[in-house]
């Protein structure tokens, strides 16, 4: 097909089509730009959302079980600890009969098993000092507790707390992943900027320092010969991360938008941003294609691919 470049249509944006029907895809996406630039970014950032959690985000029961069931055995072998009155010979001889039950020490004092010091050659007086100094003899050995079974399961839920910072992020993907699928658009998943280059035959040296990142787009969309590099994020709470990410995207739409058949999207919201919100206006003023949850449920996936 014949191919014709339509540049600076509405003020320095560049756009790729071809003759025919994507004559009307330029037009309404010249219409969008001009009603893109009424808006307004207090009114905007007013609908961004306090959370998106979902049920599962507090705890996650199913891998709580799971791992407690894969110590089961081991747990309540040193079930037996309890209340014992000589636990540091008891325990010696527990050791000695069922070396296994160690690897249950580390969930013990909640931390994940590559968290625990390393072993020398005595291990068993390692850990007889371990169990005396953390405390873990005193609760075994007063009856603090009746059963190491709850306890370990109560220390799991509590270790899970600390994947919910992934949970939402994961959650923000699958919702943005949930508009692109009702778009019916040709989209791909965690794509880094060398193997975006090769798949569409793009220049991306502008974002990439000449080639030397490592970067990730969450998504890419490939629509009417234009390629979008998609990020996405959801923030709860401030910092200073959100203020260097605001920089880092308006640095990544100026360096992008001379870069042929390729455009950037970034895709956020979060009341975190209220600590932030001077460099998110500053990326709302350069980045044409910053969105929010409310856009998307107002259909701009539609109108922009």
């Amino acid at each position: 097909a014949t191919k014709i470049f339509a540049q600076k249509f509405v003020s320095s944006y560049n756009f790729f089509v071809t003759k025919g029907s994507l004559i009307f895809w330029v037009m309404e996406r010249t219409e969008r730009l001009c009603e893109m630039k009424k808006r307004i970014f207090e009114d905007w950032f007013k609908t961004f959302r306090d959370s998106i959690n979902t049920y599962d985000y507090y705890t996650d029961f199913e891998k709580v079980y799971r791992n407690v069931e894969s110590l089961k055995v081991e747990i309540n072998i040193l079930n037996s600890l309890v209340g014992s009155k000589n636990i540091e010979r008891d325990f010696e001889n527990l050791l000695q009969k069922y070396p296994e039950c160690l690897k249950v020490i580390p969930v013990l004092l909640a931390v994940r098993q590559n968290e625990i010091f390393c072993l020398t050659e005595n291990s068993i007086d390692d850990y007889k000092y371990l169990m005396k100094r953390t405390g873990l003899f005193e609760l075994l050995q007063t009856r603090t507790i009746s059963n190491l079974y709850d306890y370990v399961t109560g220390v799991e839920v509590g270790l899970d707390s600390k994947a919910r910072k992934f949970r939402s992020v994961k959650q923000m993907k699958n919702l943005v992943e949930s508009f692109l699928v009702k778009a019916e658009v040709e989209y791909y998943k965690e794509i880094y900027l060398e193997e975006l280059e090769r798949k569409f035959n793009l220049d991306l040296s502008a974002i990439s320092a000449g080639g030397t990142s490592t970067k990730r787009f969450d998504f890419v969309v490939n629509s009417n010969g234009i390629i979008f590099g998609i990020e996405t994020n959801f923030y709860t709470k401030g910092g200073s991360k959100l203020n260097e990410t605001a920089r880092s995207y308006k640095m990544i739409a100026e360096e992008s938008s001379s870069i042929e058949n390729f455009k950037f999207v970034w895709i956020t919201d979060g009341h975190g941003w209220q600590s932030a919100r001077k460099n998110l206006r500053e990326t709302f003023l350069v980045l044409e294609d910053l969105y929010n949850i409310k856009d998307l449920e107002d259909g701009i996936f539609q109108e922009i691919f």
